[in-house]
């Protein structure tokens, strides 16, 4: 009988490892030496920024200590690319979001389930739920988070597009299943047993990502969105009737969203929070669009995709907001606007575990 394998993973109070392979060289346990500090530096970060705002609330108050995983689930996060440092982070990553989730959404004033919702919230919800029930999983899409791709994806599974890599123009609703769709026992059903996942961006990077493409490219949102937006944030064009609407400025951008409010803002740059629940559902898995290959490879994996259907490549006309980028557009707009910005987005920094940026005018000069 061969001797037992080692274990290697990181202890949980429950005695439980939380599994990943062992290191294969000295230089991956260099690796792994390094990887562990900054990811723990930044739950630190995370923890004194992030949450601050919402503990001088009074949102964090008599919070408990939670088990690590939101659904009591054991992570399994396989190895991509035999590069252990990256399972390790990414492991890591999941435990402090899942902590987090379970810890915000433990508060008596947070919805504990879909039932619980206001029918607004709950409509917006279910319209943005893609079912499969042939791999029996449950997708939360957020625009301007790969959500195209991933119905690319899900299409492809159902069998009414032959691969990822066909171009033509998304349809958004077409050949899709949405949650909306089935009556309330059904949806019951798929929560329960369905594999439920999301993806999450940086919320700014996911603003500035809307605003590039909705008002530099998209001449309807210019037309319906943008003339408006110009009309009431711009001095000397509120009774213009001829605006074209293709040079609203992000400050005007910001503008416009601190007086929106958060349940009835469009899609693409309404709170993640606000389009997935994550307090009312329970999510099996809560990928990033900063890993956003290696955790689509896992989803896909973990629901039993054919080996030929892959996470499409990005475009190549595609233009990354980079952090250059957004250092940029973040510091044209004046501090107090973004001050009051941050608040509509507060959840999503917190419960994702994304640090506030940083609009400080010393900042700002580099």
């Amino acid at each position: 009988m061969p001797p037992r394998k080692k274990e290697y993973g990181i202890k949980r109070a429950s005695g439980s490892l939380v599994h990943f392979r062992p290191p294969v060289s000295a230089t991956t346990v260099r690796r792994h030496s390094a990887v562990v500090p900054s990811v723990l530096t930044f739950a630190v970060i995370v923890a004194s920024g992030g949450l601050l705002l919402m503990i001088e609330k009074g949102m964090l108050n008599s919070v408990q200590t939670p088990p690590p995983r939101a659904n009591g689930k054991k992570v399994e996060y396989r190895l991509r690319n035999s590069d252990a440092a990256v399972d390790v982070e990414s492991q890591i990553v999941q435990e402090i979001r899942n902590r987090t989730i379970k810890s915000m959404c433990g508060q008596k004033n947070m919805p504990h389930s879909v039932w619980s919702l206001s029918p607004l919230q709950r409509k917006t919800l279910l319209q943005h739920i893609l079912v499969n029930d042939k791999h029996h999983f449950l997708y939360c899409y957020v625009p301007k988070v790969a959500c195209s791709n991933w119905k690319r994806v899900l299409k492809v599974l159902s069998g009414t597009l032959a691969n990822v890599d066909v171009k033509v123009k998304m349809d958004h609703r077409a050949d899709l299943v949405f949650l909306s769709d089935f009556p309330p026992e059904e949806i019951r059903h798929r929560l329960r047993h369905y594999f439920k996942f999301t993806f999450v961006r940086e919320p700014m990077a996911r603003l500035l990502s809307a605003y590039r493409n909705k008002f530099g490219e998209i001449e309807a949102y210019q037309r319906k969105y943008g003339a408006e937006i110009i009309r009431r944030y711009r001095k000397g064009y509120a009774k213009d009737k001829k605006i074209a609407g293709n040079d609203v400025t992000f400050t005007e951008f910001v503008r416009y969203l601190l007086d929106e409010d958060p349940e009835r803002m469009n899609e693409h740059w309404m709170p993640i929070y606000n389009l997935c629940q994550p307090c009312a559902i329970e999510y099996d898995f809560i990928g990033s669009y900063e890993r956003l290959e290696s955790d689509a490879a896992y989803v896909l994996e973990h629901v039993g995709a054919p080996q030929h259907v892959s996470f499409p490549e990005r475009q190549t006309w595609y233009k990354p907001v980079t952090k250059e980028t957004l250092h940029y557009y973040l510091c044209t707009v004046p501090q107090k606007f973004l001050k009051e910005l941050l608040p509509k987005y507060i959840l999503d920094f917190s419960l994702f575990g994304y640090p506030l940026p940083n609009t400080t005018t010393e900042y700002c000069r580099h």
